[in-house]
């Protein structure tokens, strides 16, 4: 079973004269890519029409600015890029739209996915990411969230299954990803991975499947030797599906993997009555739930509840070390949190 697949997974030349000089001066002061920003316009107003035309303009570091339009195609910020800034000029997410609809059963998971960013240390800000893929028979990746220290903020992430994925390679490797008063919308397993992923103040929706099984938010695939995984906190859990048919997660082994333990943890969220009572946590592949380190802590709403054994609560004093700087601290104190 694949890792990623949860069901079946120009230089100048030397002067050597004085009167020379001056040229040489000018050559070095305006290399190939000496812009640090781009504009990409839909309707020919910018340096560019498309985010990947920019993208093959830019050196690292740069901003790229986007006025309001649909960009249809695959957008992928290669590792090469570190430190891209992705920018919606408006504000309003709904405005900047990124779209695709191809399924990873046509591309493979990374070729599935609408934007495929494997930089690190890059922002993404003011825009929509969607995969339409619209047979719901296949994973359809909106946001492949491949490098480390990436930043989302007051984006939206559509998709239906497995929109939204943080993964840093098979092992041990973790990838840092914070989302922030953003929107994520999925109906089966559409936050997932093996990252040390928070997502902080946003809206997380689940759609509705027709079903007394209408999905599951996260799938975690958190190796046992990290710590963190998946945190929601200060979110809102909502939906259109039945009452108690929606479930928190779900323990993903990744290709059978034993030593992929998720942590999940959802704390100080408004869950909303579509969330199971019982069964908020769910077997997978058959490996059992609670061979999984999934917990919540402090949460609010119909969908909450501390009455029942399967739905494990953290305690105060260990909460206080599963704060969203914690699981984004690494080794060299990263602190994007706002």
């Amino acid at each position: 079973m694949s890792p990623h697949r949860k069901r079946r997974p120009a230089a100048a030349r030397r002067a050597t004269t004085l009167t020379a000089l001056p040229l040489v001066v000018l050559a070095l002061a305006t290399p190939a890519h000496a812009a640090t920003t781009i504009t990409v316009a839909a309707d020919g107003s910018g340096d560019h029409t498309t985010i990947q035309a920019a993208l093959a303009a830019a050196a690292p570091g740069t901003v790229i600015n986007v006025k309001p339009g649909t960009y249809r195609g695959q957008v992928s910020i290669p590792a090469a890029k570190p430190g891209i800034t992705l920018r919606g000029t408006s504000g309003t997410s709904s405005d900047v739209v990124i779209t695709g609809s191809t399924p990873a059963s046509a591309a493979g998971t990374a070729g599935s996915a609408t934007v495929l960013n494997l930089a690190r240390d890059t922002s993404v800000t003011g825009l929509t990411i969607a995969n339409t893929y619209a047979a719901h028979d296949s994973q359809a990746l909106a946001l492949y969230a491949g490098g480390d220290r990436q930043v989302y903020r007051n984006v939206r992430l559509l998709g239906y299954q497995d929109t939204f994925l943080s993964w840093g390679g098979t092992g041990a490797s973790q990838v840092r990803q914070y989302v922030y008063k953003s929107y994520i919308e999925g109906a089966v397993d559409f936050i997932y991975g093996n990252g040390a992923l928070v997502v902080d103040s946003t809206t997380i929706q689940s759609l509705d499947r027709g079903s007394g099984n209408n999905g599951y938010i996260t799938a975690a695939a958190t190796h046992s030797s990290n710590r963190y995984g998946i945190l929601i906190t200060r979110s809102t859990l909502k939906g259109p599906a039945a009452a108690r048919t929606v479930a928190l997660g779900r323990c993903w082994h990744a290709g059978g993997a034993a030593d992929a333990i998720g942590q999940v943890l959802v704390r100080d969220s408004v869950l909303g009555g579509h969330i199971r009572q019982a069964g908020a946590w769910q077997d997978m592949s058959g490996f059992s739930w609670r061979t999984c380190r999934f917990a919540e802590y402090g949460n609010t709403g119909a969908g909450a509840t501390t009455g029942t054994t399967d739905r494990p609560q953290m305690s105060a004093t260990t909460a206080a070390e599963h704060t969203a700087q914690k699981y984004l601290a690494g080794n060299d104190g990263w602190n994007p949190v706002q």
